[in-house]
């Protein structure tokens, strides 16, 4: 199997091109190096009619077999980590030691989901009835992956949706969809053929799964206004839907804080894959008593962080993925200084891609755009306070909800904040750790539904209630 070349679709377990094609650009080098198929609507239904034969013998295979399916999947992607790691830093830019990381994290998902279990839940075992709660595959799911995480978050939706018996027709993103085309083709070694198919296709491709009629749920991951498109196409035949959406997380730092404990830890939860995650820090709030020391300490890290081409040795962070999110970048730290604002930048990166320094905007006011958009990229606005209630409901003055964290000496007091905080997670005195036996969603504008843990894994089902009756005992006499 070549990974550098042949990107070709998997839909019933056939490798299937295209008559058209889309450029994939290495984001390093602003440079076109592949091309992949672009999907028609034939292909479209195809890969729907593929997953449908498909399910209706996949639901019935045993649970015990298709966690072996799971399993004998993780094996293979670990053992071509090094290939899929390789092709992941070219086409997303994230240095090469944490793209194989991707990798070989979501072979341990694969493996750590496919231990959980579909419970039979008894509500009454009485002398006139057994009632059992059983939970039923829904049918084939429709899965949409965004850039930032293209394995990882494919991965999120695969494992738990082949575990409850359902079928999968999943399209990547458009700028992202090599790494998966080449996984979905090495997996037809242990997948029955039409279980997993993988499309890639335009910006028109999307559209067309969220209206298909043959997709039960689906399942996205992306931004708040495309979600909301998916939601409403999804209500003309009430397809059941999970989505995972945008945030504007923030994070408070309380007085007691250790800084040069905390700095690292704090710099990474908002700088990490250049900051292109959803539940990165966006919005620093940080005590007056400790916000010089904070910030200096921060800046100093993004002085010695080096921002380059992630397949070349000691980088740490890698370009924005691609260029409309680039210019977006750009123009959000442009406004900033048009504005009037103190923009704290670290060292300038290598290459000719679509490079941004690390950047902290330095208390900016809370209605400057850097505070009030999400920017999903290098971009930090970091704020004093100096009242907890004040900041709590700055924290809180967002119509997203997704993430948040608190960072404080006293555990305690941090649990209170956490508890005071409208998000779905929060942490306390660490970031980013999300494993898979814990639900993840958000509230407000960040998502309907949740991902992973057992609420997750049942989300690819319905609830089906089954009421045994007992024959009443005989009379004597």
């Amino acid at each position: 199997m070549d990974w550098r070349s042949d990107y070709r679709m998997t839909i019933g377990g056939e490798l299937v091109s295209a008559d058209e094609t889309i450029e994939i650009v290495n984001p390093a080098t602003g440079a076109a190096f592949a091309t992949a198929p672009r999907a028609s609507r034939g292909d479209l239904d195809r890969a729907v009619a593929a997953a449908v034969a498909a399910q209706k013998l996949w639901r019935r295979t045993p649970i015990d077999e298709r966690r072996a399916r799971l399993r004998a999947a993780a094996e293979r992607l670990r053992g071509h980590s090094a290939e899929a790691g390789r092709l992941f830093t070219l086409e997303q830019g994230r240095p090469l030691p944490l793209a194989e990381y991707e990798i070989t994290g979501a072979a341990a998902w694969l493996e750590a989901v496919a231990a959980m279990d579909l419970p039979v839940e008894v509500t009454e075992d009485s002398a006139a009835r057994r009632i059992e709660v059983h939970h039923e595959p829904l049918g084939v799911v429709c899965a949409i992956v965004p850039w930032n995480f293209p394995v990882a978050l494919a991965v999120w939706k695969i494992a738990p949706a082949l575990l409850a018996g359902n079928t999968m027709v999943l399209k990547p993103s458009p700028f992202t969809p090599l790494c998966m085309l080449k996984i979905a083709e090495l997996l037809r070694e242990v997948l029955p053929p039409g279980v997993l198919n993988v499309i890639s296709g335009g910006d028109e491709l999307g559209p067309w799964m969220t209206a298909h009629e043959g997709f039960a749920k689906i399942s996205f991951t992306g931004s708040t206004a495309t979600g909301k498109r998916v939601m409403e196409a999804a209500a003309k035949d009430l397809k059941r839907v999970t989505l995972e959406l945008g945030g504007n997380d923030a994070a408070i730092v309380l007085a007691d804080v250790d800084v040069d404990k905390v700095a690292a830890r704090i710099f990474q939860g908002a700088f990490f894959n250049s900051a292109q995650l959803c539940v990165a820090t966006k919005r620093l709030y940080v005590h007056e008593a400790v916000y010089d020391r904070l910030r200096d300490a921060l800046v100093a890290l993004a002085t010695e962080a080096r921002v380059g081409d992630g397949l070349e040795p000691g980088v740490a962070f890698g370009p924005i993925q691609n260029r409309p999110q680039y210019e977006r970048v750009l123009a959000l730290i442009e406004d900033a200084r048009a504005s009037g604002l103190t923009v704290l930048q670290g060292s300038a990166p290598q290459g000719q891609g679509y490079f941004v320094p690390l950047t902290i905007v330095d208390d900016p006011p809370e209605t400057a755009r850097v505070v009030t958009e999400e920017a999903f990229g290098p971009v930090l606005p970091m704020m004093r306070f100096t009242a907890l209630d004040e900041v709590i409901r700055r924290a809180n003055d967002s119509e997203y909800g997704l993430a948040g964290a608190v960072w404080s000496g006293d555990v305690a007091k941090a649990v209170e904040v956490a508890h005071a905080l409208e998000t779905g997670t929060v942490w306390i005195n660490e970031n980013l750790h999300l494993p898979p036996h814990t639900p993840f969603g958000g509230h407000k504008q960040s998502g309907f539904g949740v991902e992973n843990g057992q609420s997750g894994l049942l989300e690819f089902t319905r609830a089906k209630s089954i009421y045994i009756s007992k024959p009443k005992p005989a009379r004597a006499g």
